[in-house]
């Protein structure tokens, strides 16, 4: 049977040993079947350099197969360069056998379940950020991802197991004592139209972006944690 974890934003390698054996010692008993998956700002498509080869060589060479959502710190030109696939259902980037991009908008199918994925995310550090060198406007999502998401979860009727994004809706951080800590954009306003309007159900949805680990109820802000979903 598949088995499916979940984690925070990675950087590159600035927040990756959470990923080592070490502290995430399981792994040893893994295979390509299990999935580990990285809620954003994965940070391992970068510049193309021989830094860019070393991250996603590591992650090829583990036990587990390596899934991402896009965060805000991509290089959003360069990963869309990678050619769309299908994997289990929904459009990907394939970076390397073993590690994939879940595109924006998708619904999988892992072991079992049903999983919705949908990257992007404001950077409130754009301003410090140079466009096209550090930072990407494709870090907001379009009308166009937003529509194929729409369009996919209509086909299983708006209901899921699991939602896994970068960031998350108003709703969340209201519930986890952290709106006004953040200003909401068209990202959150997006998801709060699944679940308000659309009436998107679901077991339970993991994201990251915020860099601390904390849950209430349904939400799963994930950070240092590794989680095991199924």
């Amino acid at each position: 049977m598949t088995r499916v974890f979940i984690t925070g934003d990675t950087h590159s390698t600035i927040d990756w040993e959470k990923l080592n054996t070490k502290k995430f010692p399981i792994q040893k008993d893994l295979t390509k079947e299990d999935l580990v998956i990285i809620a954003g700002d994965f940070g391992g498509v970068w510049d193309g350099s021989k830094s860019d080869d070393y991250v996603l060589d590591s992650y090829d060479s583990r036990n587990f197969t390596t899934l991402f959502v896009d965060g805000n710190h991509e290089n959003f030109d360069l990963l869309n360069s990678y050619p769309t696939e299908y994997f289990h259902g929904g459009k990907v980037h394939r970076i390397q056998d073993s590690v994939y991009h879940l595109m924006r908008g998708q619904v999988y199918d892992f072991g079992g379940k049903t999983f919705f994925a949908f990257g992007g995310a404001r950077s409130t550090d754009r301003i410090y950020r140079k466009e096209g060198e550090s930072w990407w406007p494709q870090e907001i999502p379009s009308d166009e991802d937003m529509a194929e998401a729409d369009a996919n979860l209509a086909r299983v009727n708006y209901k899921v197991n699991y939602v896994i994004t970068h960031c998350c809706p108003k709703k969340a951080l209201f519930e986890l004592s952290r709106y006004g800590l953040y200003e909401p954009d068209k990202v959150n306003t997006f998801f709060d139209h699944l679940i308000e309007d659309e009436g998107l159900s679901f077991d339970k949805w993991f994201f990251g972006h915020y860099h601390e680990d904390l849950r209430v109820g349904k939400w799963n802000m994930l950070y240092q944690t590794v989680e095991e979903i199924i």
